[in-house]
């Protein structure tokens, strides 16, 4: 293990959770992909290891521990087999929870946040909507305030993970639609009030998590669940999607590595013409290559979690992570399926299920593309984006 970022106290936490994941949730994950949801008593066992407040204040029952204890939980998760699984866990942890902690007064980490480290409530994060997914400025959705006491809220989101089961919603919102990406605002929403609705989604991958399309028909919310101020929701979220595309860079190396080992071990085992698959060069250079190009991301990803760690602004950075780990891992896994021959094909070998999961890679959390056109605002135009103040 690389001793520039991980200490003898991370190897350690990454020895118990990777004990903690084989005897609680592998044994469940093939029943939760079939019926594609988690059980909820898994949540209460993340709660109670301590594994949902990592990175949170030890006011609302979390450990404050550094931000590779994050990257560790990420890495481990992508190599169960379930990027489902591993997504209802990071959406909560990373989205919804990230939203409450930052911007959230003291009664809302109270009533949510706190829970949340215990695993009594799941929550999930609204921003994407059917008619705009990475634009996020184009939002319809409105929360329109009709007293001093509760806005209004009404408009549509989609692909929203943890959709259907989470106990509450952080939801963007246009508080001033005629300002634009500058009339954005955040609430936290309870599942139960009145007006939500929860369309569950079928989809090629992540089959073991929820996702859902969510509609909002005059939806009262107190102004007491606004996070932060009002306005200021746009800003909130590019802040956070720096935590967000670098959780998504890491998992992306992690699986990728995943599917190096296993395809590795696949080889040195199966035999064609006398020798084992591992010992024919073509296979082997092409293995390095594909080894080399995980390594890299691998790296550049941990440099820059120590650097998100010490405060720095690196939306470009890991917008970089995003982009770029995320389309190695698809190479990746997509050859170590060849690896496998016929057996890659099957669902009894865990390739096939890799593939589709890792698909997402390049689409969620902000598309290729559009983190392209980020990047070239940055690199080309000299744009600079700023933290929310």
């Amino acid at each position: 293990m690389n001793n520039m970022y991980f200490t003898e106290e991370h190897n350690l936490f990454r020895e118990s959770l990777q004990d903690f994941l084989k005897k609680e949730v592998v044994p469940h994950i093939e029943e939760w992909e079939k019926k594609g949801s988690i059980d909820r008593f898994i949540w209460k066992k993340f709660g109670d290891m301590g594994f949902f407040g990592i990175n949170y204040p030890e006011a609302y029952g979390g450990l404050n521990l550094d931000l590779f204890y994050t990257v560790i939980l990420q890495e481990e998760l992508q190599k169960i087999n379930s990027g489902g699984f591993a997504a209802a866990i990071w959406a909560h942890v990373y989205l919804s929870m990230t939203h409450l902690n930052a911007e959230g007064n003291e009664t809302i980490k109270q009533n949510y946040l706190a829970p949340s480290i215990t695993g009594d409530k799941i929550g999930c994060l609204c921003i994407t909507e059917p008619s705009g997914g990475s634009d996020v400025a184009s939002m319809r959705t409105t929360a329109i305030k009709n007293d001093d006491d509760y806005y209004i809220i009404n408009g549509s989101k989609t692909f929203i993970t943890n959709g259907v089961y989470s106990d509450y919603l952080v939801v963007a919102a246009k508080t001033n639609p005629e300002l634009g990406n500058k009339g954005m605002s955040i609430f936290v929403v309870d599942r139960d009030t009145p007006g939500i609705t929860a369309t569950k989604l079928d989809k090629l991958g992540w089959r073991a998590s929820d996702t859902a399309e969510i509609a909002f028909d005059d939806v009262k919310v107190p102004v007491t669940n606004l996070l932060g101020e009002e306005n200021q929701g746009f800003a909130y979220i590019m802040q956070h999607f720096s935590l967000e595309r670098l959780v998504m860079g890491v998992n992306a190396h992690a699986r990728a590595e995943y599917a190096l080992e296993y395809a590795l071990n696949y080889m040195s085992e199966r035999s064609a013409f006398g020798n084992a698959l591992d010992k024919y060069q073509a296979l082997r250079h092409k293995f390095v290559d594909l080894f080399s190009d995980m390594e890299i991301c691998k790296q550049f990803n941990y440099s820059v979690a120590y650097r998100l760690s010490k405060g720095e602004y690196v939306v470009k950075e890991a917008s970089i992570s995003k982009l770029k780990s995320t389309k190695m891992a698809d190479e990746v896994i997509y050859e170590c399926l060849q690896f496998l021959g016929g057996y890659g094909y099957m669902e009894d070998y865990p390739m096939a299920r890799l593939l589709r999961d890792s698909r997402l890679g390049p689409i969620g959390g902000g598309t290729s593309e559009i983190l392209r056109e980020i990047l070239a605002k940055m690199i080309i135009d000299k744009k600079e984006y700023k933290p929310a103040t």
